[in-house]
């Protein structure tokens, strides 16, 4: 049975980073757009990153042009952004699709594990996954669901 750690991913750079890198931790996996009226939601993850990652947690961030073309640009100009506008320092990947047959191997795999409001498809950007330091899915999050109230979620795993 596949965990998380049988994945690999692209880097922006389009360089191949193997997610068994992130063995022993609690993974949060989001689909972002830049331009979405959730996009605020850096906000809070990049707080969540301060408080949690040196005790263990990594957040993942793929960003995806799937809805609404919300993510445009190139990797430069999305890092330019975040970290502009968010200050995010959590690693940002290659732009990915999330739904269809083009779908990132790794969303296919997250949505069989995990079923959202719209049974295997990521409803739109900011959907979220919570891994398990075992690379096991434990819960997906709507794209609605506010950092904030993944806390005690993520506090439990850690």
């Amino acid at each position: 049975m596949p965990n998380l750690y049988d994945f690999t991913i692209k880097k922006q750079d389009g360089s191949d980073y193997s997610l068994s890198d992130l063995k022993g931790k609690v993974v949060l996996i989001v689909n972002t757009a830049t331009g979405c009226g959730l996009t605020p939601q850096y906000d809070g993850l990049q707080k969540i990153y301060d408080t949690y990652k040196d005790k263990g947690l990594e957040i993942l961030d793929l960003p995806c042009n799937q809805f609404m073309g919300q993510a445009p640009g190139t990797a430069e100009e999305i890092n330019s952004f975040c970290t502009l506008n968010y200050q995010t320092t959590f690693p940002r990947f290659a732009k990915i699709k999330v739904n269809g047959k083009d779908a990132e191997p790794l969303y296919t795999w997250l949505k069989e594990e995990k079923k959202g409001p719209l049974g295997k498809k990521i409803e739109w950007n900011f959907a979220k996954f919570l891994i398990d330091h075992e690379g096991h899915v434990v819960e997906r999050f709507s794209s609605k669901t506010e950092p904030e109230k993944m806390i005690a979620d993520i506090e439990g795993l850690l």
